[in-house]
């Protein structure tokens, strides 16, 4: 099948039956390749699962060799709002057809994602007709709490960590969509890093793997 995002594709090894499937989204500027990079140590723990990791649909307007779900470059909220819900549906298509060629369902997808990446699974995920296992979130926000209140149509299992000294998207974020999940009844756990930046160190993506596999665990 063609897809309509171009993505790195990580298959379980040794022809082991897929059963679960993670969709890693990059950051802003970032790419597949990139975000691929926790698949690395993930793989060893979830021997059925496939990582599927898509570039953005554009190309990064402050760097060209990497992409972006929605532009940055104008700081007008209605408009970030508007192109990052074009991604949603580009996203969406794409996840439809992840879907449709491995046979799986909401229920066996973990949507993760990194800064920019973060902000789009957490709307994808709660905009969904279906729960899907979890949704794992590193370094981000959500993108318009107004929107999303009145999008939101289920509730999710939802982890979210955050370096205590990131000076790209602050920590005071992940402590709003905290209060956000609470007050809308969401599942959600919070992990604040200690000494770290805007990036996912190895203690965040440990926490991270042992979530996700007792989610897929249990689903």
């Amino acid at each position: 099948m063609t897809f309509c995002l171009d993505s790195v594709q990580i298959k379980p090894e040794k022809n082991k039956e897929i059963g679960n499937a993670i969709i890693l989204l990059h950051g802003y500027g970032g790419d597949g390749n990139d975000i691929s990079m926790l698949s690395l140590n993930w793989k060893r723990h979830l021997p059925n699962t496939i990582f599927i990791c898509p570039n953005g649909p554009e190309k990064c307007l402050v760097n060209p060799s990497g992409y972006q779900w929605f532009d940055l470059t104008q700081e007008n909220s209605t408009y970030i709002l508007q192109e990052s819900k074009k991604s949603e549906e580009k996203l969406k298509e794409f996840i439809y057809q992840i879907k449709k060629e491995y046979n799986l369902s909401n229920k066996n997808i973990c949507l993760s994602g990194f800064s920019q990446g973060c902000m789009m699974s957490i709307n994808l995920g709660l905009t969904s007709d279906e729960e899907y296992t979890c949704i794992v979130g590193f370094s981000g926000k959500i993108i318009n709490e107004k929107d999303l209140e009145s999008r939101k149509k289920i509730s999710a299992n939802i982890l979210l960590t955050h370096g205590e000294n990131d000076e790209i998207v602050s920590p005071n974020f992940m402590l709003a969509a905290k209060d956000f999940f609470i007050r809308n009844n969401i599942n959600n756990e919070t992990h604040l890093i200690k000494n770290c930046g805007h990036h996912i160190p190895i203690e965040a993506s440990s926490i991270a793997l042992n979530y996700i596999s007792k989610k897929f665990n249990n689903s």
